[in-house]
């Protein structure tokens, strides 16, 4: 069984944005880890077997990655909402386009 660690609150969202739009590369991290259960809750109304299952996750993974990249915390919305979209959109443009990721594909570092 696949655990996720707990999501930040909000303080310590802002916190992490704030520290992230000054440079932090740990912050980002901490702000992509701890919303992998997003990723998770996101994949899981597509219903597709599980190595299809692996493969949203990845896809996921980085159309959350793109969202902590550039989210805007000026807009008063928080990085969970916009993250979901995020996500959202990254399955379905790899679903539609018929292009098939690899399972061991992976974003090494997103600039």
């Amino acid at each position: 069984m696949k655990t996720f660690q707990k999501p930040l609150s909000a303080t310590e969202e802002k916190q992490c944005l704030q520290a992230f739009r000054a440079g932090s590369k740990e912050a980002r991290d901490i702000l992509i880890e701890r919303n992998m259960r997003l990723v998770a809750h996101v994949v899981k109304k597509y219903g597709f077997t599980d190595r299809d299952m692996d493969d949203l996750l990845s896809i996921g993974t980085i159309g959350l990655i793109k969202a902590v990249n550039t989210f805007d915390m000026d807009k008063g919305s928080r990085l969970a909402t916009y993250a979901a979209k995020c996500i959202d959109n990254a399955i379905l443009t790899k679903c539609f386009s018929g292009y098939q990721l690899p399972l061991n594909y992976a974003i090494l570092d997103e600039k």
